[in-house]
Order: C-alpha cells, then structure tokens, then sequence
C-alpha cells in the first residue's frame, strides 16, 4: 500500500515526467511517498516497480535539457581512471564518471534534475562536471559493478587470515603442506576472488570449478539452474584446486579422495558468508563445489515466499500447536530450510526455547540455539537430540530426519509434549509418509505424531521487465491439467531475457502442497495405506498438488508453463 501522499509538491524529476504524459500525477505522488518510505531516489523506484520505461525517460530528458543520450552498458568501467572513482559520492549521487578532459568531467546520469550534484563534484574532485544522460537501469547495473570492483580491489589491502577463516580450528591442515603450494599465486588468488565475489554479487547458491580433458570452467548455479561464468586455461586446474583447499584447511596432499570442508568470507560492514567446500576426484582432476550460505540472501516471509492465503492458515494452525510434527519435504535446493526457518521466526520469543542441529548452519536467527553437526566428534543428529532433549526445549528443528534413529527420537519428542520441526527428500507430502514406514517407523507413531507435511518446489519467477505473452492452444493447456473455466480468459507468458534478468526469469517463488494429517488420513497410515490411497483421501478434503499449485502460479503470469513442467510431474 503507498505511504501517504497527500500534501506533496511535484518537482524535479517528477514534474518533468508528469509533464511529458510518462506520468500521472496520482501515481507521481504516490511514488515519492513510498520513495521516501523506502529511502531510494524516485527514479529508481518508479523503474523498479516498472512505473515508467527507463529508456523513455533517458530519450525524453536528452531532448529536453540538451544533453547526449549515451548506451551505459557498451562501457567498460575498467576504462575509468581510478583516480576519478569516489565510491561513496558516486553511488550517494547516482553517477559514474566517463571521461576527463582537462579539468571537466563527463558524468552519465539518469536524472539531471539533481542540482546539488555538480557543486558536490567541484567541490570533493576540484572538476566541472558535464552530466551524459543514461537510462536509470544501466546506471544501477553499472553502479553495483562498481561496489563489487571496489570491494575486490579491496580486498588485495586485508590480511588473509582476516579475509578467510575457518569455523573449527581443529580442521587447520598440515602447516608443511600448505608451504608445499604458491598461496602467493596472485593471478590464481584473484581468480578465486573474484568468482566468489561475482557469485556473491549475483546471488549464486553454489559454484562450480570443473577440469576437463581439454577445458576448464566455472559454473554459477543462478535461481536453480548452472550457466557458466568462465572458462580459464586447463593448465591451471591443479593450482585453482589447492587454493580453494588452502583456503577451507583441506588436505592438499590428498588428490585421490573426497573431502568436505567450509571457510568464511568477511566482507566487512558486519556481514560474513559462510561456504560449504566439496572436493571431488574426476578423471581430469578435482572437482570442487562451493555452496555459498548467504543469510542476507534468506527472505523469512510467506507472502513473498509465494504460499498463499489458505496454505498460510494450514500452516500456522499446525506450527502453533502445542506438540506435534511438521515435515517439509523436496529435493535438495527447494527451500525447505527457508521454510522451516520461516515458521521459526513466527514461533521464536523470549518465552520459547528453542534448538535447532542442522549440517550446516544455513540460517543464523538471533534468539535460537542452533548446533552443528560434526560428525567426526561424534555430535550427529540423534545425539543432539538426546542432548535437546535435556534442554528443557520447547521447539526442536531437526535438519534432515536420515535415519531410523533419528526418526524415533524426533516422534518421541513430537509424543512428549514438544513441536517438532524436520525435512525429508521424498517427492510428494503423501510418499513422506510411506516413507516413514519404509524407514521403519511403527504405523501408529506416524498417525499420532505428525501434525503436516509439506511439499515445495521452486519455480523461476518471469523477469517482469521482459517476459511477453504467448498464446497457447486450448487443447494444449486442457492436456496439461488446467480446467476449461480456468482458461478463458486467462493470459499466459514466457520468457525472453534481458540485461536485468538471467534467460528471462529473475528470482523464484515457491509451490507448495500441504497434507494435514487428519483422522482419515491416521486411519490410513494405520491400515498401511500407500501414496496413492492417501493422496486420494487428501484430495477429497480439498488438497492441492504441487502440479495443481503450479499451474495457479503459471495462470498469474507469475512464471512460464515451460517452467512448471520442469519443476513438476503430471
């Protein structure tokens, strides 16, 4: 909902727009009260939330203040002198600097209405600034180009041991080993750098160093799917490997065995990464895969998780219990921890006591206490629930239920007066309860301890931006399950791709199905019921399957039909 607007005078910018019709001046107040809201310059706002074309407005300012309109994105940043970049002016101002000749300096800006802009610059850089119009989208691309340039740059003045750091410095390897490899390999170091910082930037979930028998690349996993980010000589692939080793403690004379590990990555202003490191031997080399656990990155909302209403009311009817269990279920990657954690920060107060044992850590949630699991030490999963268990805990979040033993302890707590939150990787919510079974959990203790299950998937959101729409022939979506009222006048579109998104999608939204188990649903779990019996009951209760909840997301406009199809089985 928009701040209150009323009382507000149009001017700089905002006029502007107004006057030339890209605007009215309903939705201009509007803009500058949820811009205020926001702290973020109006232009930015209005392009974000896709109020006005950046283009238009880049066009419509040129012609208006007689200024050259100039393609931010064909310029390298590189080009710039280093002398003229003020980090903290450039991005408080919005401008980037192109060219000095002289004592003046062209600056591209989207908005050149800014009058304390030019002053500042002549004051901080002793230069006249002469503005170059851009669009508003570019000049953000470019500006957060400029952060991550800025923050590798810095990163050649911070001592190693405060750049990386190990969590357990019982892990640190062999100090005759680590003298054995050129850590002072600058182009392999800064390599490293600044894959990491670019998949931090981009908000990768993991990357991957992979050597071949002819190549070598660097894959970022982006919104769930690989694309790769750079190809470097083949000849470096043993160099590359034992810098990821030295940096998360590895053994680096080891080459013939997997080995796991994890490091942290300070990047200042408060803010730490943690990565999880897996080295595997291939045919042409090792192997290595960074996962990168970003809090910063982690949204601990429903709505923007994409559940709705009603699986929202399912939900926390069920965590809000007094005892019981809830599952999330789906293949490694679908969110689920995000989930769980979600529920989490709804439950977590001062008169709740809560314990999470995770492998790893994905979350830190000020106010829960969270173990890790080290499996080495012997702290595994059943251990630390035994340990919870004389805690004297109100909530207990088990990672990843593995294992018959896990299983029991986790039941038994959910039996004894305690909420229970874990994950499983099964399929569906019905096969999660089959596969209890399977595990070798008794019939009776599943119907009276698990309160919910929950499936997920993630779908990759459409670039709003750049997605168009598609026509699709009614015997095709009837085919692919929708329902013939659902279809007439519904819209449907696909992806495109543009400087703002990766191949037409940007972010992703969750699909969920939500079984709650019911007396109907007890007395079938009791008389060994399978899968399909269960979901069949479920469904006459008003379940949704993930197959369903993502065509509703498709039939939105939210994400593509194509997208669904990858995520889900008919």
């Amino acid at each position: 909902m928009a701040a209150n607007s009323e009382g507000i005078l149009l001017s700089g910018i905002a006029r502007k727009l107004v006057n030339d019709g890209l605007l009215s001046e309903a939705v201009a107040k509007e803009a500058i009260a949820d811009a205020n809201k926001d702290n973020m310059p109006l232009l930015s706002h209005l392009v974000q939330k896709n109020l006005v074309n950046p283009l238009q407005v880049a066009t419509s300012c040129s012609k208006a203040f007689n200024l050259p309109l100039f393609d931010l994105s064909q310029f390298d940043l590189a080009r710039v002198d280093s002398s003229l970049i003020n980090e903290e002016l450039c991005i408080k101002h919005r401008f980037i600097p192109i060219l000095r000749r002289e004592n003046r300096l062209f600056i591209a800006v989207s908005d050149p209405t800014q009058t304390k802009l030019l002053e500042q610059i002549k004051f901080q850089l002793k230069l006249n600034a002469s503005p170059i119009i851009v669009e508003e989208n570019k000049l953000a691309k470019s500006l957060e180009d400029l952060s991550q340039s800025t923050t590798y740059n810095k990163l050649g003045d911070i001592e190693e041991e405060k750049l990386f750091s190990t969590d357990d410095e019982n892990e640190l390897a062999n100090e005759d080993n680590i003298s054995d490899i050129d850590i002072d390999d600058t182009p392999v170091v800064r390599f490293v750098n600044k894959m990491i910082l670019s998949a931090i930037s981009k908000g990768a979930s993991d990357i991957h160093f992979e050597p071949y028998e002819k190549n070598y690349r660097v894959r970022f996993r982006l919104d769930g799917i690989l694309s790769e980010a750079a190809s470097p000589p083949i000849k470096l692939a043993q160099r590359f490997a034992s810098r990821l080793k030295v940096m998360s403690r590895l053994d680096l004379s080891e080459r013939r065995l997997p080995q796991d590990g994890r490091f942290k990555l300070n990047l200042g202003n408060a803010r730490s990464v943690d990565f999880r490191i897996s080295s595997c031997p291939t045919l042409f080399g090792e192997k290595i895969v960074l996962r990168i656990l970003d809090s910063n990155n982690s949204t601990l909302d429903f709505e923007k998780l994409g559940i709705t209403e009603k699986n929202k009311e399912t939900l926390l009817t069920a965590i809000h219990r007094p005892q019981g269990m809830v599952l999330v279920t789906g293949p490694t990657g679908s969110g689920k921890t995000v989930t769980l954690y979600t529920c989490l920060n709804i439950l977590n107060s001062p008169d709740k006591n809560i314990l999470t044992v995770e492998d790893p850590v994905e979350i830190n949630l000020a106010g829960i206490n969270q173990v890790h699991v080290n499996n080495k030490a012997g702290l595994t999963f059943a251990s630390a629930l035994r340990s919870f268990l004389r805690q004297d805990p109100d909530i207990i979040m088990v990672g990843e239920i593995r294992d018959l033993e896990t299983a029991e302890i986790a039941i038994k707590s959910a039996q004894t007066g305690h909420m229970v939150f874990s994950t499983l990787h099964t399929n569906s919510a019905a096969e999660t309860l089959t596969r209890l079974v399977n595990m070798g959990v008794p019939s009776f203790n599943i119907a009276t301890s698990v309160s919910l299950i929950v499936a997920q998937r993630l779908a990759r959101r459409l670039c709003t931006r750049c997605k168009k729409r598609i026509e699709i022939p009614q015997s095709a979506l009837l085919k692919v399950g929708f329902k013939e009222e659902e279809i007439l006048k519904a819209e449907f579109f696909d992806a495109v791709g543009c400087d703002e998104c990766n191949n037409g999608y940007k972010g992703r939204i969750g699909i969920y199905e939500m079984l709650p188990v019911t007396e109907d649903i007890g007395s079938l779990i009791m008389n060994n019921g399978n899968a399909i019996e269960i979901t069949q009951a479920a469904e006459a209760g008003g379940f949704i399957s993930l197959r369903q909840a993502g065509l509703q997301i498709a039939l939105a406009g939210i994400t593509s039909l194509e997208e669904i199809e990858r995520v889900t089985i008919d």
